[in-house]
């Protein structure tokens, strides 16, 4: 288990699937000129997250990284140690390798049916994934995967293992087996009220010295001249609104959710899910969700980076890094 650590460096995020790995490399020398945390990914459907890091520390950005989250169902525990061990031997430095259930219509699309118990299948994952990585042979027969195996001795940079979470119950499981867990558009209140007491309670049954670290990606946007704030932030959440699964968390954090676009818009604004403002007034803000626990902040630039472009995504970042450290 790994030990918390709370900076007020933020990390970076790359918020969309890449075409190339060379549309991800601003964000990558971002990191490496500002001291960023770590770079982070998405799942991508297109260049797939671990070959673009990897590529990208061939191209000489050996960086801390971060998956944010890899879907469970697309590769077996084993396949995912060996990954996530390689990006550490490739980079030479840190990495968390996060993991998510997916969409129930995307896990029976590739094994036939929904997980009946997805906190289940997350702990499960998890443990084996843990264990292959502290050089553990892994004797598992449940009902997600199967294993008998160990991973060859490698020497490489730590490796952290993520879950994504929501909402309690998976909290309580990442509090159990998790290193790090994984949150997204979680407000600072409901992490702090809602999500670590749920992981601390996890960690308290599985008998564990700590909770999971918190590393929570957060919309930003900087306020500029000319700048329609509700369109970034309508712009950079809006997919994931359409989450049955999201709109439940924030209706459950508060954040009223309507038919009105602009309220929507002013909702998010509202309850600090996209933080918006000076470079100043954003790292005030994000003070607030390392006062409710998050431990690692990814800066999600997505609005702007879909209503204006890299550079600008990378301007705001930079611009907030700065404030911040």
């Amino acid at each position: 288990m790994s030990t918390r650590a709370t900076t007020t460096t933020p990390a970076v995020l790359y918020p969309l699937q890449p075409d190339h790995p060379e549309l991800v490399a601003p964000f990558a020398a971002l990191v490496q000129r500002s001291g960023a945390r770590r770079l982070w990914l998405c799942q991508s459907f297109k260049a797939e997250p671990h070959q673009v890091l990897a590529h990208l520390s061939g191209a000489g950005y050996d960086v801390p990284v971060g998956t944010s989250v890899s879907v469970m169902p697309l590769r077996h525990p084993y396949e995912a140690a060996l990954q996530a061990r390689s990006l550490a031997l490739l980079t030479g430095q840190p990495v968390v390798a996060g993991y998510g259930i997916g969409t129930p219509d995307f896990v029976a699309a590739l094994t036939g049916e929904p997980y009946k118990s997805p906190r289940t299948a997350v702990r499960d994952y998890l443990t084996s994934v843990r264990d292959l990585l502290d050089g553990k042979a892994v004797d598992h027969a449940g009902p997600y995967h199967h294993l008998d195996a160990r991973l060859l001795p490698l020497d490489h940079a730590p490796v952290e293992v993520g879950a994504g979470v929501l909402r309690a119950g998976m909290a309580r499981t990442a509090g159990e087996v998790a290193d790090v867990a994984i949150t997204w558009m979680t407000p600072p209140a409901y992490v702090r009220d809602v999500l670590v007491p749920a992981l601390e309670d996890g960690a308290r049954a599985a008998g564990r010295p700590a909770r999971p670290r918190v590393a929570t990606a957060v919309h930003v946007a900087v306020a500029r001249p000319g700048r329609d704030l509700r369109r970034a932030a309508l712009a950079g959440a809006g997919e994931h609104l359409k989450g049955p699964h999201y709109a439940d968390m924030l209706r459950r954090a508060g954040v009223p959710l309507g038919d009105d676009p602009a309220a929507i818009a002013d909702a998010l604004l509202g309850h600090s899910v996209v933080v918006t403002g000076t470079p100043g007034a954003i790292a005030e803000r994000l003070a607030a969700y390392r006062a409710a626990g998050v431990d690692e902040i990814m800066l999600n630039p997505a609005g702007v980076m879909l209503t204006e472009g890299v550079q600008a995504a990378v301007d705001d970042m930079e611009e907030i890094i700065t404030a911040c450290g």
